[in-house]
């Protein structure tokens, strides 16, 4: 099998690359580099192609899945506690008006 050859990958695989593609795309990534890091997060999460044979596939990890959550708190966690704070209060008050 030639370097680059995608008949050892599932099809869930190669949907899961063809979506990974079109979102670096979607954010200005070259085609070529986009395909190169979409495949490359494949194999990172599926450890490669499973197609080799009845129960010799690895389960999926998802690990460069959760990268996003992490980056998620950054902009809440650079303000003060007290403007957290002061946040959380007046988002409890609108709650308890809107409840009512």
């Amino acid at each position: 099998m030639p370097r680059g050859d995608k008949s050892a990958y599932t099809d869930k695989q190669k949907r899961k690359a063809e979506h990974i593609e079109e979102g670096y795309q979607e954010r200005g990534v070259s085609h070529e580099e986009a395909e190169r890091r979409a495949w490359a997060t494949v194999n990172k999460e599926s450890g490669g192609g499973n197609k080799s044979g009845s129960g010799r596939g690895k389960p999926d990890t998802n690990v460069s899945a959760k990268r996003g959550g992490r980056i998620g708190g950054e902009a809440a966690a650079a303000r003060p506690k007290s403007e957290r704070s002061a946040s959380a209060k007046k988002a409890a008050e609108t709650r308890k008006k809107k409840a009512s």
